[in-house]
């Protein structure tokens, strides 16, 4: 149905998490359509990106720096760690500008049906990290799903050994969610995360 460019093009952005083939097709065309100059500095962008941001060696972050800008900050409290599954959740807590202290991402969560063990993410880094005078507190960020729930358990079990505190964000309901359409768990986690007004 398409020329073979296009098909290619069309199945490259197909490629992407969340782009199904009709997001595609239309990603495809629009490419197509913009200005030579937009595209060669889209191209660009990606192959930059791509040529220079690697893993920070302490939190695992993505940066051009290493150590990222977060860990060689001074401004960060090093008695804090959060514990993250990838960099997006890292960019969504930052966001908030709540967060002062530092990060660990792991690179994954632990997921026996997709054959990702303990050792295939970056546990083992955590517990170095964390036998550091410094830390006080590992926060653990993990979404409630089986995988966050196994990877938290686990995490929870090692640092047990450790004079640490280990918390874990509270899980509820969004803003203008109704009561009725929320899972049985959701609804456990917002009253297990209740606090004083």
């Amino acid at each position: 149905m398409y020329t073979k460019p296009l098909a290619d093009l069309i199945e490259s952005f197909q490629k992407l998490p969340g782009i199904g083939p009709k997001s595609a097709q239309r990603l495809a065309l629009h490419v197509l359509k913009m200005p030579q100059s937009e595209v060669d500095r889209f191209v660009d962008s990606v192959l930059e990106a791509k040529r220079t941001i690697h893993y920070c060696s302490i939190c695992y972050n993505m940066s051009e720096h290493d150590p990222c800008e977060i860990c060689s900050s001074e401004k960060r409290d090093r008695s804090l760690i959060c514990v993250v599954a990838e960099t997006k959740d890292l960019l969504a807590i930052e966001k908030t500008n709540e967060y002062s202290g530092l990060y660990h991402v792991l690179q994954g969560l632990i997921s026996p049906m997709d054959g990702i063990g303990a050792e295939d993410i970056r546990i083992k880094e955590l517990l170095i990290r964390a036998a550091s005078d410094n830390v006080k507190e590992v926060i653990l960020a993990l979404p409630p799903s089986i995988e966050g729930e196994t990877t938290s358990l686990y995490i929870n079990k090692l640092l047990s050994t450790f004079s640490i505190k280990v918390t874990r964000i509270a899980f509820g309901l969004p803003v203008g969610a109704d009561i009725e359409y929320a899972d049985e768990i959701t609804l456990i986690r917002a009253l297990e995360g209740r606090r004083e007004l």
